[in-house]
């Protein structure tokens, strides 16, 4: 992928509100010491400077089909940042707190535009069906919680929409926490009364409620 890098750098830092922003420890190399970042999350990219003050970031990180999952590491509060390949780079990053690694990992794991599709297609569903005449559709079996690997529970952005039974050639990874329960009433009336920007917005809701859950249930021993 070819990047302009003056785009990057105005992007990284125009006046648009971001999704998460934070001083992070990135992890140089195999070998190398942890060095205190300034992160900035905006969409799919994650950019870090030197320091909060700078104007230019060091770097981009593009969260599309990686992986996001807790890990030992020397410094606590750590996590990483996979992607699928041999020759993939992993960023092991480590928050200042409990509550920044958790923040940082629910946003990270939602940051793709896939995980995004995801929803609104889901919603696409459910508004087309309402405009057909017959209310939402039955109620999805939810998805099983992530799976643990060495204890630590995995979240991947990726979508795994192959069969059970094929094989893609690829390691397997976890789905992504359920999608919210369809129902036939919101907030503030029925949902056939409903605009779509409202549906999306409530759902919304819902979703980060659900996400909020889950790290609560993968917190506990």
């Amino acid at each position: 992928m070819k990047l302009n890098e003056r785009s990057l750098a105005f992007y990284a830092t125009c006046d648009a509100p971001v999704d998460n922003a934070g001083f992070l420890y990135k992890k140089g190399g195999r070998h190398a010491a942890y060095h205190r970042r300034w992160f900035v999350l905006r969409g799919n990219m994650l950019f870090y400077f030197e320091d909060r003050a700078s104007r230019e970031p060091v770097g981009v990180i593009i969260l599309e089909g990686c992986t996001v999952e807790l890990v030992e590491a020397a410094e606590e509060f750590a996590f990483a940042v996979r992607f699928a390949g041999a020759r993939a780079r992993t960023y092991v990053l480590a928050a200042e707190s409990q509550a920044a690694m958790e923040g940082w990992v629910k946003a990270l794991s939602r940051a793709s535009f896939d995980y995004l599709r995801l929803v609104v297609r889901e919603l696409e569903q459910q508004l087309a069906a309402m405009r057909a005449g017959g209310g939402p559709p039955a109620p999805r079996r939810p998805r099983a919680l992530p799976a643990k690997e060495n204890g630590c529970a995995v979240w991947s952005t990726e979508l795994h929409a192959a069969p059970i039974g094929t094989s893609t050639g690829a390691r397997p990874g976890p789905e992504p926490p359920p999608l919210p329960p369809r129902r036939r009433s919101v907030p503030n009336g029925p949902l056939d009364s409903a605009s779509f920007a409202q549906l999306h917005e409530w759902y919304g809701q819902e979703v980060r409620a659900l996400r909020s859950q889950w790290l609560r249930n993968r917190a506990q021993p």
